[in-house]
């Protein structure tokens, strides 16, 4: 039995999956000392050292699933729209998007031709994989891509975005629909290459309303979604203080919702029925240990030991992370995290 893949789809399983968003690196020692320095494209361009981060932490953590070691902007950079990710910054771009022009900028994702190396790595990590440890591709979501192609830089406020978006709405339709296609590219290509479920990043939808959200988003992510669906692999749909958005982000079509840390567990009853994935604050993580096992139980606890659940932190794994906690969440998480 899998236990993460049955509790995607909601189906009858043993005890409560866990994996940790960012589990592949940054608070790894293993990870520092064979990353070196450079952007993270570098590495992900090498599929012996793409595939060994993905591998880490199973081998540490003994998580129910593994997620791929890539970034969002994969596929943006591999068409060449200038697109690196600065070490401490986050993804920047050399000439951001800004009007029609650009769009010609965008063109189609041929991922054996654009992304080998991400199809190498799958390969690779799936052959190493225990069979019941399954690999999660992902993808960035159209609104948190365009996020970064528009700012030139991760952003607080998203201005220059939402000037866009409300301000040329048909321009802003055409960006989201090419970001879509390079989305739907990339997660087919690592579907087809092994990755057995997937996770659309919308990290930052939170920053919209729900009018904004329903108008100018929600569109692009269910083509994407339904554009993978015939591959029969679960997906998984993530934004972070996202907790006015999840009963639309749920119409977009995916198995699985991510709740961040700021959303209670028994939001579930109040949209349609999802698995739920979620949600330890990651800060948790650096408290005493008996806070975080307190902490961890409550989460189980208000998972209602239902079988559409998994367990995550609402967030990515902060660097700083000791990893000896990591692991003791997990043993924790397989103990006690029993489904009805």
């Amino acid at each position: 039995m899998n236990n993460f893949l049955a509790a995607c789809r909601s189906e009858p399983h043993d005890r409560v999956p866990v994996w940790f968003m960012r589990q592949a690196g940054r608070s790894l020692p293993e990870y520092r000392a064979l990353r070196g320095d450079g952007s993270i494209l570098d590495a992900i361009r090498d599929p012996k050292l793409a595939a060994e981060f993905t591998l880490q932490p199973v081998r540490r953590y003994g998580v129910d699933a593994a997620i791929l070691y890539s970034d969002i902007v994969v596929p943006v950079a591999a068409i060449g729209f200038g697109v690196d990710v600065a070490p401490g910054t986050g993804p920047v771009v050399a000439r951001p998007f800004a009007s029609k022009a650009d769009l010609d900028r965008l063109r189609p994702l041929d991922a054996a031709r654009d992304t080998p190396y991400v199809i190498d790595a799958i390969n690779a990590i799936v052959d190493e994989l225990p069979d019941d440890v399954p690999l999660i591709g992902f993808a960035g979501a159209p609104f948190t891509v365009a996020s970064y192609l528009v700012e030139g830089r991760p952003s607080r406020d998203y201005v220059k975005t939402k000037a866009l978006m409300l301000g040329e709405p048909d321009l802003w339709r055409a960006l989201m629909d090419k970001l879509a296609d390079l989305a739907v590219a990339s997660l087919r290509s690592q579907i087809e290459a092994g990755a057995r479920a997937v996770q659309l990043f919308d990290s930052w939808a939170g920053a919209l309303t729900i009018a904004q959200y329903v108008e100018h988003v929600l569109p692009a992510s269910t083509k994407v979604f339904a554009a993978i669906a015939d591959l029969g692999v679960p997906r998984i749909h993530f934004g972070v203080n996202t907790t006015n958005l999840l009963p639309f982000m749920a119409e977009a079509g995916a198995e699985v919702l991510g709740f961040d840390w700021r959303t209670p567990l028994t939001l579930r009853h109040t949209i349609r029925p999802v698995a739920v994935q979620g949600n330890l604050d990651p800060a948790v993580c650096f408290a005493p240990w008996p806070v975080v096992e307190r902490e961890v139980r409550l989460v189980l606890s208000e998972s209602e030991g239902a079988p559409g659940y998994i367990f995550n932190l609402g967030h990515g794994v902060m660097p700083e992370t000791d990893p000896a906690v990591l692991a003791r969440i997990v043993d924790l998480v397989h103990a006690e995290g029993r489904v009805a």
